[in-house]
């Protein structure tokens, strides 16, 4: 199988902790060089400095503000006049606050949509013709499991999730022909900031601990347990490979079995 990506370049994004971070170190692992973006200068640096260069990588780093599309726009503009050669993108981003649909405030809906769509498009156009170029291009956009379930009490994120599953399974369409790939990868519960800060919100709302709702959500798993970051990032990691060419516009759940659908 091959999995080798010597000499192929990867952006990934929110890759200082969680996911990302571990998306990074994994194809970093797997040959790559790995460009990080976020939005932390100081902890980019600090997961730079942790990326294998046994294979002779060159890795750097971007800052930008995933709040602001200006501001991812103009990292990745800068960093393609300088280094035009990409042949993977991980999209990814922190989640929006948890509650109910009925009370979130429109202007959530807004800037959660420009997070994640919008961010998306921005840099899938602006790394695509560099794909085009070399016959090989892979994105990957990591999103969640409530693109198949809608998960109670994220109802923004239910919602905007399931949009950019549908950009990306258009896109994947459209470029297929050059030699792009484009998928989503679907975490489920995964030891992450994420899954600290939405469990407090659900311990919050029905008056139990931390460790209850925990231990109540891993009872729902059919594997007993949550999933480890490092888990999520292997199957980015292929579905970035030459191996998974012939894999595009497909949901891949990594929730250790518990979406109650195919």
């Amino acid at each position: 199988m091959n999995l080798d990506l010597t000499h192929k370049t990867a952006i990934v994004c929110g890759s200082t902790q969680g996911i990302g971070r571990a998306s990074a170190v994994e194809l970093a692992l797997l040959g790559a060089n790995v460009t990080l973006m976020a939005r932390n200068e100081a902890s980019l640096q600090a997961t730079l400095a942790a990326l294998d260069t046994s294979k002779g990588q060159t890795h750097r780093y971007l800052v930008a503000d995933f709040a602001s599309s200006s501001s991812v726009k103009n990292a990745i503009d800068a960093y393609l006049a300088e280094f035009p050669e990409v042949h993977i993108l991980v999209n990814n981003t922190g989640g929006p606050t948890g509650g109910p649909i009925i009370d979130a405030a429109p202007e959530q809906f807004l800037a959660t949509f420009e997070m994640h769509l919008v961010n998306n498009q921005l840099l899938a156009q602006a790394v695509v013709p560099a794909m085009k170029k070399a016959g090989f291009g892979r994105i990957i956009n990591i999103i969640s499991t409530s693109v198949k379930q809608p998960i109670v009490g994220l109802g923004v994120s239910n919602t905007i999730r399931w949009a950019v599953a549908s950009w990306a399974k258009t896109l994947s369409l459209e470029i297929g022909k050059f030699g792009i790939t484009v998928n989503n990868v679907l975490p489920g519960y995964t030891k992450t900031g994420r899954l600290d800060s939405v469990n407090k919100m659900r311990a919050q709302a029905t008056g139990k601990t931390v460790e209850e709702i925990a231990t109540q959500l891993e009872a729902e798993i059919p594997i007993g347990r949550f999933a480890e970051a490092e888990e999520v990032a292997a199957a980015v990691a292929f579905l970035c490979s030459p191996a998974a060419a012939a894999i595009s516009g497909i949901n891949l759940p990594v929730d250790g079995g518990k979406t109650a659908n195919l």
